[in-house]
C-alpha cells in the first residue's frame, strides 16, 4: 500500500499488484484473485476464519450480507452455501469489490452483487448478516457502521460478528445490547485464536 492506503480507503493510490490465492471455501478448492490495498490480500486473515468456522449453515435464501466484504471469502462462504439466496457484498474499497466481482465469476457464484453501502437500496432486510467488521476505522465510525446495518436484520434473523478480543470485542458486545435495545439478544458463542464470535439475534 502507498504511505495513504488503508484497507478502508474507497480509492486505493497504489498499484493493484494483483496476485493468485489458492484458498478453500465452503468445502469447495478455488483458484482467486487478490491485490494489494485491500485487507488480509495474502491469505482468509485468522478472524474470518474463525468466523467461518463457528457459524452455522447460511439461510437458504433471502438476503445475505457481508459486511466489509474485502476480497470476498465471506460473501463467497455464504454464496456456494446459499445458491438461492442474494448476497450482498459491502465495502468501500473499490478495488475489494472489484476483486469480490472477479472472485465471484472465477467461483461460478453468480448470486453475489458487490456493491458500495450506498449503492445498496435503502429499503432491503437480510436473513444474516455476517461480517469481519473494520475495527480500524476507529470506534465511532464502526458504532455507526453497525448501528446502520444490524437494524436491518429481519425478525428472527442473526447476524455474526468476530471481533479480535484485546481489540475490544467484549465492550462491543457491552456497547450493541445497549445501542440496538431490547429488540435484539447479544451472545457470545465461539471464541478461538484471540478472537470472539459475537451473535445478534433479533427477536
Amino acid at each position: 500500500m502507498s504511505i495513504g492506503d488503508h484497507y478502508f480507503s474507497a480509492s486505493p493510490e497504489s498499484n493493484p499488484k494483483f496476485r493468485p490465492l489458492s484458498v478453500t471455501l465452503a468445502g469447495r478448492d478455488l483458484e482467486l484473485t487478490t491485490a494489494s490495498g485491500i485487507f488480509s490480500p495474502d491469505r482468509v486473515d485468522s478472524g474470518t476464519a474463525v468466523l467461518l468456522s463457528s457459524v452455522p449453515a447460511p439461510p437458504p435464501g433471502g438476503n445475505l450480507l457481508d459486511l466489509g466484504c474485502g476480497w470476498g471469502p465471506i460473501a463467497l462462504t455464504l454464496a456456494l452455501g446459499s445458491p438461492h439466496a442474494t448476497v450482498w457484498a459491502v465495502d468501500v474499497n473499490e478495488r475489494a469489490l472489484e476483486l469480490v466481482r472477479r472472485n465471484a465469476d472465477a467461483a461460478g457464484a453468480t448470486n453475489i452483487r458487490a456493491l458500495t453501502p450506498e449503492q445498496v437500496p435503502a429499503d432491503i432486510e437480510f436473513t444474516a448478516i455476517w461480517s469481519n467488521p473494520p475495527i480500524r476505522v476507529g470506534k465511532d465510525e464502526l458504532h455507526r457502521l453497525l448501528a446502520a446495518w444490524l437494524p436491518r436484520l429481519e425478525p428472527e434473523s442473526d447476524g455474526w460478528l468476530v471481533v479480535g478480543k484485546n481489540l475490544g470485542a467484549d465492550s462491543l458486545a457491552r456497547w450493541l445490547e445497549g445501542a440496538l435495545g431490547d429488540e435484539f439478544h447479544i451472545t457470545k458463542p465461539d471464541s478461538a485464536k484471540g478472537f470472539r464470535v459475537l451473535r445478534v439475534r433479533r427477536r
